[in-house]
């Protein structure tokens, strides 16, 4: 009996490793993250507490620009309630499809691996909630879905616990950016 119940513990857990970002190397369009921000991207997003209710809507406007191998992207949101926000990252490409990443309200520094159609982001945000700073964990989830679409989901949690998903559709500009 015990030696069942351990061979089921042991199943369960081999489930939970999830997908590798290399799963996606063969899916097209292959995402190049400096050319899909190259011309000003539109992103419409909600934010689901873990029970599924919407607790947010939002709209961000993205900027870009480069400095060397960097990538900045400067990011402002609008929600539902009326407050603003902006977010401007940092993103430099490491080696074989690894990224780094810094802004003002992440602590240290985002990882993100990129191969095919996909990225994943993983980092720490503070965020302000009813006053209160807390540091909660992203595992982001990118994919391209056409040369100007791209679509987001996003796992919040704090201590392990998922206290919600983050889903953004992001839109890229038709019309190129002047010197594109």
């Amino acid at each position: 009996m015990r030696i069942g119940l351990w061979l089921l513990c042991a199943l369960l857990l081999s489930g939970c490793g999830g997908v590798e970002v290399v799963h996606y190397a063969a899916e097209r369009p292959q995402l190049d993250l400096p050319g899909f921000f190259s011309r000003p991207v539109r992103a419409w997003g909600i934010f689901q507490n873990r029970s599924g209710e919407v607790v947010k809507r939002f709209t961000v406007d993205i900027s870009s620009h480069r400095e060397g191998e960097r990538l900045i992207l400067d990011e402002r949101f609008l929600y539902s309630d009326g407050t603003r926000q902006q977010r401007v990252w940092t993103l430099v490409p490491t080696s074989g499809g690894q990224w780094r990443g810094r802004a003002g309200d992440v602590i240290g520094e985002a990882k993100g691996e990129l191969a095919g159609n996909a990225l994943r982001w993983r980092y720490q945000l503070r965020l302000d909630v009813d006053g209160t700073t807390w540091h909660v964990d992203f595992d982001d989830w990118m994919y391209l879905m056409d040369e100007d679409t791209l679509i987001n989901r996003s796992s919040m949690s704090k201590l392990g616990v998922e206290l919600g998903q983050v889903t953004l559709f992001f839109r890229r500009n038709s019309v190129p950016a002047a010197g594109s």
